[in-house]
């Protein structure tokens, strides 16, 4: 007799429960813009259901883009012990889990405003539509980064009820790092992607990709220098985005050969550039 924990395990492997880097990169972001948006003290209500919301849409995510991907992930290294690709779970309740998370995550959306109800409405359809952009596009990262990114605005809206300018500034650098780190996750398939038939930023760049890949880094350092001059930060922000831009370089030197393991470690260490910005956010609050 199947256990619980047997039925469960291929619904926790399904969702990346297991592997928890995609929510903190979506959840750095979210609550930086909630910090700037409440001025350092975001209303504690909002603050939970977006935390609670990150978890619910990244786990949706990772469900739709493993449907999405169910004849793919069995020729990838990296991704052919998923759940749909062993047989462990079948395509109709991928899209089932899918369909709950979601649910979940509006019924979570209803206790906010209208505003901000009105724009998760786009945050699902982008959350649907990015796992397919690998087949028609090579930037399917730039739709990552918008999808990741929607929780900027969401999170203006729901603590002010207004998108100030500021907003799409943080929207662009946020789409702008995760097509970087996202495309370091891509450096590690390359090969196996070409042989599947599918597009991604690792490929397009080719054999330019680190020195595309440091020009998408300098890009996200200077827009957060305007956002932080435009915001008027103190002088510990700009401490943030040094202590950012060395983990850039090291991430750079990191996957200077390219090898798989090196470009996933590369990618996994933006977590910590994530970290260290919000950093800065909440003790300029703090210490102004």
């Amino acid at each position: 007799m199947t256990s619980l924990y047997q039925r469960i395990q291929p619904y926790w492997q399904l969702t990346r429960m297991n592997r928890p880097i995609g929510i903190l990169l979506l959840l750095w972001p979210t609550l930086s813009a909630l910090w700037i948006a409440a001025g350092g003290v975001p209303d504690m209500p909002v603050l939970v259901i977006f935390v609670a919301g990150v978890v619910l849409m990244r786990a949706a995510g990772c469900a739709i883009n493993d449907y999405a991907d169910r004849h793919i992930d069995g020729q990838v290294w990296r991704t052919e012990n998923r759940p749909l690709a062993t047989g462990a779970l079948t395509a109709k309740q991928a899209l089932m889990t899918f369909a709950v998370l979601v649910l979940l995550a509006f019924i979570l959306v209803l206790q906010l405003n209208a505003f901000t109800i009105a724009l998760s409405l786009v945050a699902a359809v982008l959350a649907a539509i990015y796992p397919f952009m690998k087949r028609f596009t090579y930037l399917p990262q730039l739709v990552l980064g918008m999808a990741f990114g929607w929780a900027i605005p969401m999170a203006f809206a729901a603590q002010t009820n207004t998108l100030p300018v500021i907003v799409w500034w943080l929207f662009v650098a946020n789409i702008i790092w995760t097509t970087m780190y996202d495309t370091f996750y891509a450096m590690a398939d390359r090969e196996d992607d070409l042989q599947a038939g599918v597009k991604s930023t690792a490929i397009l760049f080719g054999r330019y990709d680190l020195v595309l890949q440091a020009l998408l880094q300098l890009g996200y350092l200077l827009i957060m220098i305007l956002v932080a001059l435009q915001l008027q930060f103190s002088m510990v922000f700009y401490v943030s985005l040094v202590m950012a831009a060395m983990l850039f370089i090291y991430q750079l030197r990191l996957s200077r050969q390219r090898e798989r393991n090196a470009c996933l470690q590369a990618f996994l260490n933006n977590n910590w550039v994530g970290a260290v910005v919000f950093l800065g956010i909440v003790l300029h609050y703090q210490l102004g």
